[in-house]
């Protein structure tokens, strides 16, 4: 952990300081990375899941605006730093055990979270009950609120 990191986060002590306490002592994995969802502040609409280590971390406590570890770049991630789609947040929660997060977000520029162009990464269902295999994904999303291609020329 950074001495930035450091100054935002307690140690980890006693199992009931964790799960009833007052400071914020996260958990992260072995692979020093920490789970995180996140939601539309006004809608509650579930937009993506990522990860972030304890740099990303202090950075979206101090700025304000979401930073993520990209696991594919292995790096730092600040949402919309190319597409403009940057994330500012309204609340950040942890879970009992301290092992996740959950940010509350209003999302800059066109609104969209997903680099595939849809407003939220999660545009498609997954039927269940159905005995079809392999299960279908069903969208529930229809129409991109953007091209990727303009945004990152690829």
């Amino acid at each position: 952990m950074s001495d930035k990191s450091a100054s935002y986060f307690a140690e980890r002590g006693a199992k009931a300081e964790i799960e009833e306490g007052s400071v914020f002592a996260p958990k992260f994995g072995e692979d020093g990375l920490i789970p995180v969802v996140t939601t539309d502040a006004a809608t509650g609409d579930l937009l993506m899941h990522a990860y972030m280590n304890a740099e990303a971390l202090a950075l979206t406590i101090e700025t304000g605006e979401a930073v993520y570890w990209s696991r594919s770049r292995g790096g730092l991630w600040k949402k919309g730093e190319t597409s403009g789609q940057v994330q500012s947040v309204v609340e950040m929660r942890t879970d009992c055990d301290q092992d996740a997060i959950w940010l509350k977000v209003n999302v800059a520029g066109n609104g969209a979270t997903c680099h595939v162009g849809y407003k939220a990464c999660f545009y498609r269902s997954i039927p269940v009950g159905t005995g079809k295999k392999p299960a279908p994904l069903d969208f529930t999303e229809h129409e991109k609120v953007y091209d990727p291609k303009d945004v990152y020329g690829k």
